[in-house]
């Protein structure tokens, strides 16, 4: 599956979330239960929204305190509820949290304790991590600071957090073999913040979408925010000018932001390509890559390995211990990965390991057509699979979502009752 952003009138991180949730609208309950799982207090919902012209979703955010009126550098003007707004407390003194809350701000080093502390399935937290990660280095760069004095200010902050873990959550979910989006409305104007304007786009968001395609359609004012930037970031990685490839056109979503624009609706579609080898249905090509790791620590290279596995692209990672020269014990590592996104794989495993060296090559795979969907059992959200087998469909709950579950009977229950009810609700939606 390829997912390609249409962005019509923009993009940004609620837009984003938006439209993916129209288009997998069974994903809701899974991004509203991640993002409770970073922020008990932030309360995320989609709605239906038709503009005039176009219908599709919307996806708001709310929690206590986070609205206490119209504040300068909020999309009130610019179109989307996510500009973080980047402040950095660079003045030789204390940066501890009580001076940062009380100035309204967040730091950066506390978002992302936060996000490694949540309850979150790795891949969701890998996501989100890299995202935020992309929003601060290009803040830090914008301000001229180290990226840990970064800090969002508090009402930016909490709809970042919200929109890039629903993303974060989204991009885990749907695990789309690659990513692409259209040429970006950059727009044009001034954008109020509480140290005065900035041009439209934002410095942030100019150091973001460095290699991204854009245009000039005439229609003022921010179209692009910084979280939206970043997710772009995010899933074309190194390759922003990754054009559209051929595919069976699938699901298709459309995400609304909040500003009205000029004769113009302001949405980003979400289209959804599948495959297009009908000619083997089941079949898919693979790379394999393999190397060995004898000197990094088991905690570093889990958490490494981990990060591989949300890079996009790649389809699985696996570990297995074995024995090298002097009688060494060693991890033998082994990455499923698409065939074009081969080069960002090898890339990224020498950046995310101690490996000098590895190997390659090209192989053939068989896939059995699935699906995911989200059920509620016993007041939580549990992630289930069904996969459709030449004997039936058979379905698989996710177990991290049954872990705090005490007793091996409790958790196979939870998990046995939530494949109950995802295939139910399958055959009842057929």
């Amino acid at each position: 599956m390829h997912i390609h952003l249409d962005a019509l009138g923009g993009v940004a991180g609620d837009m984003f979330a938006a439209a993916l949730l129209d288009a997998f609208p069974e994903h809701r309950a899974g991004v509203s239960a991640s993002v409770r799982a970073v922020d008990a207090r932030i309360a995320c919902a989609v709605s239906a929204h038709n503009d005039g012209i176009l219908s599709g979703a919307r996806f708001t955010v709310s929690a206590p305190g986070a609205e206490p009126g119209p504040a300068p550098h909020r999309h009130a003007h610019t179109g989307q509820h996510d500009h973080p707004h980047a402040h950095g407390h660079d003045h030789g003194h204390d940066h501890g949290h009580d001076h940062a809350h009380d100035h309204g701000h967040r730091p950066w080093s506390e978002i992302r304790a936060a996000l490694e502390a949540a309850d979150l399935a790795p891949a969701v937290r890998a996501h989100a991590l890299g995202i935020f990660g992309h929003l601060a280095a290009a803040e830090a760069r914008v301000h001229g600071i180290a990226v840990d004095a970064v800090a969002f200010h508090e009402v930016g902050a909490t709809d970042s957090i919200a929109d890039i873990v629903a993303a974060a959550h989204l991009i885990a979910a749907l695990e789309a073999r690659s990513w692409s989006v259209s040429a970006l409305p950059l727009g044009s104007g001034r954008v109020r913040t509480q140290h005065g304007p900035l041009p439209v786009p934002a410095p942030a968001t100019t150091l973001l979408l460095a290699g991204f395609a854009t245009l000039d359609d005439g229609i003022p004012g921010e179209r692009v925010t910084p979280t939206g930037a970043a997710i772009l970031r995010h899933l074309c990685g190194d390759d922003p000018g990754r054009g559209r490839p051929r595919g069976i056109l699938g699901r298709t979503g459309i995400g609304f932001g909040t500003k009205v624009l000029p004769g113009l609706s302001n949405c980003l579609r979400a289209l959804v390509l599948e495959d297009g080898a009908a000619s083997r249905p089941g079949r898919r090509d693979l790379a394999v890559i393999a190397f060995e790791v004898d000197d990094q620590s088991g905690e570093d290279l889990a958490t490494g390995l981990d990060r591989l596995r949300a890079e996009p692209g790649i389809v699985d990672v696996v570990q297995m211990p074995v024995i090298g020269k002097k009688g060494r014990m060693m991890a033998r590592i082994q990455v499923l990965v698409r065939p074009e996104s081969l080069e960002a794989a090898v890339a990224a495993s020498f950046r995310e390991t101690t490996t000098i060296g590895l190997r390659y090559h090209p192989v053939e795979g068989a896939v059995l057509a699935r699906a995911a969907r989200t059920v509620e059992h016993d007041g939580r959200s549990v992630r289930v699979k069904i996969v459709a087998r030449p004997g039936g469909r058979t379905a698989k709950a996710e177990a991290d979502d049954a872990r705090d579950r005490a007793g091996h009977a409790a958790r196979a229950a939870l998990r046995r009752e939530a494949e109950r009810l995802a295939l139910e609700q399958e055959q009842e939606e057929r």
